[in-house]
C-alpha cells in the first residue's frame, strides 16, 4: 500500500514535500482552493524543483477555477520540471466553490474539461467552445521543448455518486475518496469496484486513494486533546459546515447526521444563522475549512465527532483501520497535514513503516 500526504497549499509546501520524499511517501497532493489556500501550480512547481521521486498532484483541481487549455499548459509545464511525476486530480468542487457560495460543477462540464485537458496533453487537435463559439485548438509548439507532453500525466477523479464513478471507470482513471468512517469508505469502494468492472476493467487495475485527517494519540491522550483538536478537529468541523450549507443555502449534504452528534450539529446550525455578513454566511462558515477549528465552533466539536470523522487513535488502532482499507482494495492512504502541524508527518511515517 502506498502512503501520500495532502496539503492545504502553501507557496512553501515544497519543504514538507521534500521531507515526505525523504520518509518514503509516494505522493503529495495539493488542494485547489483559491479563497482558502495558495495556488497549487505555484506550490507544485517549487516542489518539483526540490524533489526527485515523489509524485505531485492536484488533490483536487476544480474545473471552474481556470480554463482547460491553461490547465493543460500548467500540467505540461510541471511535467518538464518533474517528468512523469505529475498527477491530474479533479473533482466537481466542494471547498473551493462553497467558500464562494457556489454549488458543485456539473458532471458533464467536468467530463468535457477532462476531454480537453487530456487531449491537449496527448497533442491532439480539439474542437471546444469559448465564449459561446466553437474553435479548434492544440499546442502549437510542443517540439520546442518549452513544455513536456511526452511523459504521461495520470488522471484521478474524486467521485462519490454513481454517475461520477461511471465516468471514472469509463476513463480508466484513478479514484479519490475522502474517508472518515471505515465502513462507509469501504462501501463506497465496493460501489466503485463494481462500476469499474461493469465497464470492462480489471479490479486489480483500480487505483483507489483514501484521503483522511487524524491524529496519532499518545497513551492516555483523549481524542479531543489540544493536539488532536489541531490535527483532526478541522475534518470533524466539515460535518458542521455541510449541515450549515444545507440549512442556510440549500446546498446538498452528502454526509448523514449520526444521531449521537445530532444535538451538536443542530447547535452549530442554529449559531450559523447569525453569521455575518447575513447575505453571505458561507464566508464565515468556511473560514478555516480543513485547516483550523474556529473559536466559535470549538464548543460543537468533541471526542465523539472527531473519532467518527477522522483517523484518530493509538498507533495500533490506526494501523488496524488502514489494514482494513488496504484489504478492501484501497491502494493508497493519504493523510492531510494541517498548517502549523507539519511535524505530524513524523508520526504518520511510523504508520507507513508498518506497511513496508
Amino acid at each position: 500500500m502506498q502512503f501520500g500526504i495532502a496539503l492545504a497549499t502553501d507557496a512553501t509546501s515544497w519543504q514538507v514535500t521534500q521531507r515526505a520524499e525523504e520518509l518514503g511517501f509516494s505522493h503529495a497532493w495539493f488542494y485547489d482552493t483559491q479563497m482558502l489556500t495558495a495556488d497549487p501550480f505555484v506550490a507544485m512547481a517549487a516542489a518539483a524543483m526540490k524533489t526527485s521521486r515523489i509524485r505531485l498532484g492536484t488533490g483536487v483541481l476544480v474545473p471552474s477555477n481556470r480554463i482547460a487549455p491553461a490547465t493543460a499548459c500548467a500540467f505540461a509545464s510541471l511535467n518538464k520540471l518533474a517528468p512523469g511525476r505529475i498527477d491530474f486530480g479533479i473533482g466537481t468542487g466542494f471547498s473551493a466553490r462553497r467558500a464562494m457560495g457556489q454549488g458543485a460543477v456539473k458532471l458533464s462540464d467536468m467530463a468535457e474539461y477532462i476531454r480537453v485537458v487530456m487531449g491537449l496533453l496527448d497533442e491532439e487537435t480539439l474542437e471546444t467552445s469559448f465564449e459561446g463559439q466553437k474553435h479548434k485548438i492544440r499546442f502549437l509548439n510542443p517540439d520546442l521543448g518549452l513544455i513536456n507532453t511526452r511523459d504521461p500525466v495520470a488522471l484521478h477523479l474524486s467521485a462519490f455518486g454513481p454517475k461520477g464513478m461511471r465516468l471514472t471507470a469509463k476513463l480508466g482513471a484513478g479514484w479519490i475518496n475522502f474517508v472518515g468512517n471505515d465502513a462507509v469508505g469501504i462501501s463506497w469502494l465496493n460501489a466503485m469496484q463494481q462500476t469499474w468492472e461493469k465497464e470492462g476493467n480489471d479490479r486489480a487495475d483500480l487505483s483507489a486513494v483514501a484521503f483522511a485527517l487524524g491524529c496519532i494519540l499518545e497513551p492516555g491522550e483523549p481524542a479531543d486533546s489540544p493536539r488532536a483538536m489541531a490535527q483532526a478537529g478541522p475534518r470533524a468541523a466539515v460535518m458542521l459546515h455541510r449541515a450549515a450549507d444545507e440549512a442556510l443555502s440549500g446546498l446538498p449534504n452528502s454526509s448523514p447526521m449520526p444521531p449521537a452528534v445530532a444535538d451538536l450539529v443542530q447547535g452549530y446550525v442554529a449559531s450559523a444563522k447569525n453569521f455575518e455578513p447575513a447575505d453571505a454566511p458561507y464566508l464565515h462558515n468556511h473560514r478555516g475549512h480543513l485547516m483550523f477549528v474556529k473559536p466559535d465552533e470549538r464548543q460543537f466539536i468533541n471526542a465523539d465527532l472527531i473519532r467518527m470523522n477522522t483517523f484518530t487513535g493509538s498507533q495500533a488502532e490506526i494501523t488496524t483501520r488502514i489494514e482494513g482499507l488496504r484489504d478492501a482494495g484501497y491502494t493508497q492512504f493519504t493523510i492531510q497535514l494541517i498548517p502549523g502541524q507539519e511535524q505530524a508527518i513524523e508520526d504518520w511515517a511510523k504508520i507507513k513503516r508498518a506497511f513496508s
